[in-house]
This record gives structure tokens, sequence and C-alpha cells, in this order.
């Protein structure tokens, strides 16, 4: 392997972390009493300045300015596949536990092959209908061990909205992907982001006062965090690690991120790791990278 490829093995992993880490920083914030919207509007607000940052450093580059129907795509993306997206993901951490929020997270590549076979008439093979039952076994699995005590009716609710979280972010995927590969990572990324940002901005301005940002500093901590660790760098580390070893190796690489999650919160959060738990969570992920690597093997866009 040549020094690019090791280079982008360390970065899929450490994306792949990145990633995982933000259920842990998120539910770590909402000890603090701080509510959804304004922990999003923070975690945007970190973020977005380094967005801009890149989006300016591309435009050095004297790129064609966009086209109408590019610059309503990216309005779209930003604001189904990043700015709904995260807002179901935030809502559902208050219900849930961050191990099974990451492993409804995970199905993704699930998702987009259901909605690319209805939005492109594409067949889906018998081994990925396998894969894709293995995988909701699995989530069936965690899913009733995490239900079975009082807070059941509250579990459903969390794990809905991150199926939600899940399916934007899924829809994003199908209807941007040639974008994407037109404009380049970087610069649709970075415009989809913004447009995000701005959305959970006016949120806030419209449902919140300034006084609710009179926080505790550790709630300004966790969101600087996650705005730098969970945001930002996963999401170039990732378009790098896929520029260098390609995407069937970053997907299979991305799998350790179910486990980092599990981890991190037994680690910092307390949640309990049980063997129906592992049992569902490897029966997700043999699920979830079959269906990954088959589509990246017939030549399917991440």
């Amino acid at each position: 392997m040549r020094e690019g490829g090791y280079a982008g093995v360390v970065f899929a992993l450490l994306a792949a972390i990145g990633f995982s880490a933000k259920a842990i920083l998120v539910k770590l914030a909402y000890q603090y009493r701080v509510d959804t919207i304004t922990l999003l509007a923070l975690r945007m607000s970190f973020a977005m300045p380094f967005f801009v940052a890149v989006l300016f450093w591309v435009r050095r580059k004297s790129i064609d300015p966009l086209a109408l129907k590019d610059k309503l795509l990216v309005l779209g993306v930003g604001l189904t596949g990043y700015y709904l997206s995260s807002l179901f993901d935030f809502l559902g951490l208050q219900y849930i536990t961050a191990g099974l929020e990451r492993l409804i997270l995970f199905l993704y590549p699930t998702m987009t092959v259901v909605l690319a076979a209805l939005l492109y008439k594409r067949p889906i093979g018998k081994k990925v209908l396998a894969a894709m039952a293995l995988s909701y076994l699995g989530i069936a699995l965690v899913f009733l061990h995490d239900a079975g005590g009082r807070q059941g009716e509250s579990t459903l609710l969390g794990a809905m909205l991150v199926f939600a979280s899940t399916l934007s972010y899924s829809i994003y995927l199908v209807g941007a992907g040639h974008a994407i590969a037109r404009l380049g990572v970087e610069r649709f990324t970075s415009m989809a982001m913004i447009v995000a940002g701005i959305a959970c901005l006016l949120q806030f301005a419209l449902t919140h006062s300034l006084g609710s940002l009179v926080l505790p500093f550790r709630v300004y901590e966790y969101s600087v965090a996650m705005a730098l660790f969970s945001t930002v760098l996963p999401v170039f580390l990732l378009s790098y690690a896929i520029r260098h070893i390609g995407s069937s190796r970053a997907s299979l690489i991305g799998s350790i991120g179910p486990v980092s999650t599990i981890y991190l919160a037994y680690l910092f959060l307390g949640e309990q790791v049980t063997p129906l738990q592992v049992a569902g969570a490897f029966l997700v992920m043999c699920g979830v990278m079959i269906v990954s690597l088959t589509r990246n093997q017939a030549g399917a866009v991440k």
C-alpha cells in the first residue's frame, strides 16, 4: 500500500470515531438541561466559519459559477440532508441510547438501496435483500433490549426520530450523488452545510431569546468539540480517505463506528453493554457491510 493509502486508512478510522463521538457529546450536553434547538444552533455556529473558509479557498481555483439547478439542489440538500437530518437526530437522542442511535444511523446504505430501486427502477438482488433483513433483525434485537425497561414508549419515539434522520440523509445521498461528483466534495459539502447552519440559526432566532444562551460553560465546550471533531474534521477526513482508498475500503473501515459509539457510551455515559446488544450490533454491521460492498462492486455512487 502506498503512503497515501496508509494515510487514507488512518483518516477513515479517525472520521468514523469522530462521527461516533457526536452522540456522546450530545448526551453529555443534555445533562445540563440545554434544549435541542439551542444545542444544534451552537454546534452549527462553531462549525460554519470553517465551511465558509473552505468555500472561499475552493473558489480561489476560479471555479465556474453554479447553474440554477445546482443552486436549488444545494438548498434542498442543505435543508433535507443536513438540517432536518441533524434536527431529527438530536431530538431522538433525548430518548434513546447513543449505541442504538448510531446503529440506526448506520442503516443508511440499506435505505439508499431502496430509494434508488424506487426512483431509478434498479432491481435489488437476493444477496442484498438477505443482508438488509440481517441488519433490521439486528436493530430489532437492540431495540427490544432498550425498550424492555420503563421507557419503552420513549424508546420507540426516539428510534422513529433517528430513523427519520437516517431517511433524510439517505434522500440526500440518492439525490445529490451526481452533483457531488460534478461539483466536488469540498465545494458541495461546504455550501450545503452553510445552508443547514443558516436554517438552524433562523430556527433558534424565531423560537428562542438571547437569554437561552446563558448556559454552563461545559455546554459550550461540548458544542465546540462537536463542531470540530464530530462535524468539520470527519467530513473532510472521510473525503480524503475515499479519494485515496476508495469508497469500498472506506465503508469497511467505517464499520468501526457503531463499535466505537458503544464503547464510548459505556466509558463516558455509563450505558450498559449486554450480549443481546453485542449480537444485534454484529448483525447490523454485517448486513450493512454486505450491502455497501455489493453496491460499490456494482459501481454505485456512495
